[in-house]
Parts: structure tokens; C-alpha cells; sequence
């Protein structure tokens, strides 16, 4: 009995928690050469459409795994985020965003 309650406390846990796992921050770091070209650049513009740049050091993980999915399922439309997402597993977003929020802002 005692196992089962653990076992639906681990359950309950997981679903509330915003079903975000976690990812490795040292494999995110590899994984993010590419992001860091436009992320992190101090007062970087993106030539088109030219916008600031957001920094997203400090950002919370669950906020960084969401915004991929969605570039990655087409409901954000910036061209550039939707093609770096395309091919991006599950977990490669999980040690990307472990990375960005265990980076300095």
C-alpha cells in the first residue's frame, strides 16, 4: 500500500510540476553554439525583420521549453526560431533551456 501511494505521489508531482523534465545543463551548453550567435550578443538586431534581440540568460526553463515548441509547431512565425527549432528533439530543448536558465542574465 505504502508503494502505491509513493507511486502516485511521484505521479501527482510530475503532473503539476508543468510536465517539464530536466535537462543537462553541460549538454545544453553544447547543443547551444547556435543559439548564442544571436542570444548572446549584447544589443544584437536581427537583420530581418530587424528587432532586439532577446537575451534569455537567467529565463526560467519551463518559459524556454515552451517558446521552442511552439516555433517548433509553427504557432510563433519567426522564420529564423522556427527553422533552428525544426529539428530539435524533445530533449534537446530540456539541456537548452537547463543551459539558458542556469546562464547568467
Amino acid at each position: 500500500m505504502k508503494h502505491r501511494l509513493g507511486v502516485l505521489a511521484l505521479g501527482a508531482a510530475a503532473l503539476f510540476s508543468g510536465g517539464v523534465m530536466a535537462g543537462d545543463p553541460a549538454a545544453g551548453q553544447l547543443k547551444a553554439d547556435t543559439c548564442l550567435g544571436c542570444h548572446g550578443i549584447p544589443s544584437y538586431k536581427n537583420v530581418y525583420p530587424t528587432y532586439h534581440v532577446p537575451k534569455i540568460g537567467g529565463q526560467h526553463a519551463e518559459y524556454l521549453v515552451d517558446a521552442l515548441r511552439a516555433y517548433q509547431a509553427g504557432q510563433r512565425q519567426h522564420p529564423t526560431m522556427r527553422a533552428q527549432s525544426a529539428d530539435m528533439s524533445e530533449q534537446d530543448m530540456l539541456d537548452i533551456a537547463a543551459f539558458f536558465a542556469n546562464a547568467p542574465r
